[in-house]
């Protein structure tokens, strides 16, 4: 059995389900009877910030209700003892709740964060809880330019360099609760296979992906079983 010291793990929407949050899209792409683009993107911002800041705040009202799940929890304690170990898990996450930071994990936030707020004009970012206001002032540049942390579509996701580089460094990268088939996160599995690492994928349905492994079910059940043998080895 490979030893695996030096992992990155990439979760979705799918771990986060099962703590109850939704994507906001519903069967027919509509929230509110706003399309998802009316309200996550810069144009939707500059067309109607209220909007926009109404649909974040309900995001944000859902994600601090909602609770880590046993995945969350299996990952941070992971993360924990691989470091004991002399290894490293790094946590990347394409969802904008803070469940992972909640259960106990440093986790790299590719999409923002619901936690964070920006100024649209000077681009400060700086934390926030509670409902958001588009007439907010930046507290660095006072202009009512405020907007939510999120990378929406079109905007260049946070943290690629160091992303790619804790791929280049990985022994195995693990996909969780995610297709991974929207770039960039759609190439890490390749990049990491051309690293010599290992992949795999937990998710309930097996991706388009090239993954070396696939294991299909509840991310609440497959990722504390997925750490528990890694942690047999360390």
């Amino acid at each position: 059995m490979v030893n695996h010291r030096r992992i990155v793990a990439l979760t979705g929407a799918g771990i986060s389900a099962e703590s109850g949050l939704s994507t906001f899209r519903a069967a027919d792409g509509l929230w509110e009877d706003h399309r998802i683009e009316d309200v996550a993107t810069p144009a939707a911002f500059a067309r109607d910030p209220a909007l926009v800041h109404r649909f974040y705040n309900a995001r944000r009202a859902a994600s601090d209700a909602a609770k880590p799940n046993p995945a969350h929890v299996a990952l941070a304690a992971l993360q924990t003892a691989l470091a004991r170990a002399g290894g490293a898990l790094t946590l990347v996450t394409q969802n904008v709740d803070d469940l992972h930071r909640r259960a106990g994990a440093e986790v790299i936030h590719m999409h923002g964060s619901l936690g964070r707020l920006k100024c649209a004009a000077c681009e400060t970012t700086w934390p926030h809880s509670g409902p958001s206001d588009p007439k907010a002032p930046c507290p660095n540049c006072a202009r009512p330019a405020t907007r939510p942390d999120i990378v929406w579509f079109g905007e260049m996701p946070y943290h690629m360099e160091a992303i790619f580089a804790a791929i280049g460094q990985a022994d195995l990268f693990v996909s969780i609760g995610t297709s991974g088939t929207v770039y960039p996160a759609a190439g890490f599995v390749a990049m990491a296979r051309e690293a010599g690492a290992a992949t795999l994928e937990l998710n309930l349905a097996r991706s388009h992906g090239v993954f070396e492994t696939c294991r299909q079910g509840p991310a609440s059940v497959l990722v504390p079983e997925w750490c528990a043998q890694i942690n047999a080895q360390l």
